[in-house]
């Protein structure tokens, strides 16, 4: 047999089409081995400073709508962990508001107020949550985070 000339390989899927296919069969367990190291190099010193500790014991969530993924974080010890409880507090929008929000290319205030951001559940955490990342000068796209955030918005440039 010969292999299949390029041009007649099947495209790869596209980033948000392969998220939503895999996530909801990656386990809990891998993913806190993938992310919970991420988010704890990242806020490594406002975790040290203590600017997270009202999180401590407390659970918020992420719902990226477009992907299909929901990650609930909460605060052990000074440590981001994801946990399998629903969060007392929801932040839902798109993966590109998420985006924006992460890397400071739009202002989190109007990313709230045009409601492309939306707080469910407990308003008073999720506006705390919403504080403290704003209140981070330089975004998190800096560091191992800041670089898979974007590769990721380069895939997804790439699909359009």
């Amino acid at each position: 047999m010969f292999p299949l000339p390029l041009s007649r390989l099947p495209r790869p899927p596209a980033p948000i089409r392969l998220i939503r296919a895999i996530d909801p069969r990656v386990p809990l367990t891998l993913k806190r081995h993938l992310i919970e190291p991420l988010l704890n190099r990242t806020f490594a010193e406002p975790l040290a400073e203590g600017e997270f500790d009202a999180l401590e014991g407390r659970r918020i969530s992420l719902h990226v709508e477009d992907l299909g993924m929901i990650l609930t974080l909460t605060l052990e010890g000074e440590h981001f962990r994801l946990s399998p409880e629903a969060g007392e507090a929801t932040i839902r929008g798109g993966w590109r508001e998420f985006l924006c929000l992460a890397t400071r290319r739009e202002d989190p205030d109007a990313l709230f107020f045009q409601r492309r951001l939306v707080i469910e559940g407990d308003t008073e955490l999720g506006l705390m949550v919403k504080n403290l990342l704003d209140g981070r000068e330089e975004g998190l796209a800096q560091g191992r985070l800041g670089e898979w955030l974007v590769r990721f918005e380069r895939l997804a440039r790439q699909e359009r």
